[in-house]
């Protein structure tokens, strides 16, 4: 075994997929930012923890509200999803600059993302570990999914600009639906 630099550990242990969060400030303003540091809590209802920097502008609008919209793009996103993720949305519309379509949502502010495979509106269930880490937990309210994108691939990052995507499905018995 050779030594590995602490701050390379993330790399090794990153959740899931790379996702957009949208939000909308008290200001009516709509955000988007992608986020691949998540995972899920509980299956029912279905809960999700996540971090958001304190620097982000979601984290403000997050905090406000205590809702979002957790959309899942397909790899046919992976330049857009880069593009929002370079960008802050202080000081730049994110949905136009990457030509991403936003949709009103049903039981949140914060839009759906149209070219996702995947949205899920949420609210915020616990912000314990906010102060600490960054930390919401987050329950999903609706979940949607576009029937025109069959087998969809994620993409998930493994730092340094450098992402993978979905490969071979495999199954084995699970008690887990």
């Amino acid at each position: 075994m050779n030594e590995l630099p602490l701050a390379e550990v993330y790399r090794l242990v990153e959740p899931g997929p790379v996702v957009l969060l949208t939000t909308r400030s008290v200001q009516g303003r709509a955000n988007v930012m992608a986020m691949s540091w998540h995972m899920m809590v509980e299956i029912a209802p279905p809960t999700i923890a996540c971090i958001v920097s304190n620097n982000d502008l979601s984290f403000f609008a997050l905090r406000q509200t205590k809702e979002c919209v957790i959309a899942v793009p397909a790899v046919g996103l992976a330049d857009k999803v880069v593009k929002v993720g370079n960008c802050s949305g202080r000081d730049t519309d994110k949905f136009a600059m990457a030509w991403l379509t936003p949709l009103p949502a049903e039981r949140v502010s914060a839009p759906l993302v149209a070219e996702c495979f995947a949205n899920l509106e949420c609210r915020v269930v616990d912000t314990r570990m906010v102060d600490r880490y960054d930390l919401f937990v987050l329950e999903v309210l609706k979940a949607w999914i576009d029937p025109a994108q069959t087998k969809p691939k994620t993409i998930h990052h493994i730092g340094n600009g450098g992402f993978v995507v979905d490969g071979e499905v495999i199954h084995f018995e699970s008690r887990v639906p």
